[in-house]
């Protein structure tokens, strides 16, 4: 689509140049998701743990100061999928955690 091109924005009900409409639509699909102390996460970021937490299923307790090397963020602003050994398909609250 070019600048010239005009499309009907439903939200706003206004009339804007298609480019600008696709950058609206691709800003709210991002998720922002914040640590316990309110530092921005990214893919691929280490997260300590602030708490011990009890793992559900796996009989183990992660303890406060675990470092946890690489997240990546889902489509939910409170959960990070990470991995942790011995422990598959771990997911974390971001309001357990703190950007390393």
């Amino acid at each position: 689509m070019t600048d010239d091109e005009y499309v009907y924005d439903e939200e706003s009900g206004e009339w804007m140049p298609a480019s600008e409409l696709a950058a609206k639509q691709s800003a709210a699909d991002t998720v922002e998701v914040r640590d316990a102390v309110g530092n921005l996460l990214a893919d691929g970021d280490a997260v300590t743990l602030i708490k011990d937490l009890d793992v559900k299923g796996a009989g183990q307790t992660l303890k406060r100061g675990t470092l946890i090397p690489s997240i990546r963020l889902t489509s939910d602003a409170q959960e990070i999928d990470c991995k942790y050994p011995g422990i598959k398909g771990l997911v974390l609250r971001a309001e357990f955690v703190r950007k390393r």
